[in-house]
């Protein structure tokens, strides 16, 4: 029986945390070692595990995996969230790549200097409404069924999700304007796995806080 898949990044969402909802929506339990100095991310990288001398690093059926699209897409096929056939994995990658762009511009924000923030923020909401949550609304209702690809769960589904809260974090009625997407939420959050990763007490992480990105400044010399 091989061991629970181990995941090195820092003690925060970054790009590891898509990586996390991922393995909880498949039912996969996980450790994590957190990297909290520079001294800890340094030590991975003349240990020579990083491949790129970059984090986020998930050790997982005995390989050292880095670049995050490269780990996703390996956990989704792994766990049959994936699609049945090459269109349907096309299609879950379009959906994949569109969250990832909204939520990459969330994900920066606590980065940005102060002066940039407001606007900045106007311009997430902008995009959310305009641009990306349109697409995943229309989806729903051209496809008529419960999930974004297929008839059942997939990585598209769970990176949609991950999406919404965090641009619920921005602006709560963000979605006031996406019934189906309103919808969408409400079976997704209820789905077991999810619904328990979405408890207090799991190994989600909180929205990042200034205390947290001076944590990061100082790890990654940035």
């Amino acid at each position: 029986m091989a061991g629970k898949p181990k995941l090195h990044y820092t003690k925060g969402r970054g790009k590891m945390e898509s990586i996390r909802w991922l393995l909880a929506a498949a039912g996969v339990e996980f450790e994590e070692e957190f990297i909290e100095t520079k001294e800890d991310l340094e030590k991975l990288r003349n240990d020579g595990v990083l491949l790129f001398q970059q984090v986020p690093m998930v050790e997982i059926d005995g390989m050292r995996m880095v670049q995050t699209r490269a780990i996703l897409s390996y956990i989704a096929a792994k766990y049959n969230l994936y699609g049945k056939d090459l269109k349907e994995r096309a299609w879950i990658d379009m959906y994949v790549e569109g969250t990832t762009d909204l939520m990459g511009m969330i994900m920066y924000l606590p980065f940005q200097p102060a002066d940039t923030k407001e606007k900045n923020l106007a311009l997430i909401i902008e995009r959310a409404t305009t641009r990306y949550f349109p697409v995943y609304e229309k989806a729903l209702k051209d496809h008529g069924q419960d999930y974004l690809v297929g008839n059942k769960l997939s990585w598209a589904d769970v990176h949609l999700l991950e999406a919404i809260l965090m641009a619920e974090e921005c602006k709560p009625d963000i979605l006031s304007a996406f019934p189906l997407l309103q919808a969408f939420k409400g079976r997704i959050s209820n789905i077991p796995t999810i619904k328990k990763f979405l408890q207090p007490g799991s190994q989600r992480k909180p929205p990042t806080d200034e205390k947290f990105v001076a944590v990061v400044r100082k790890i990654f010399n940035i």
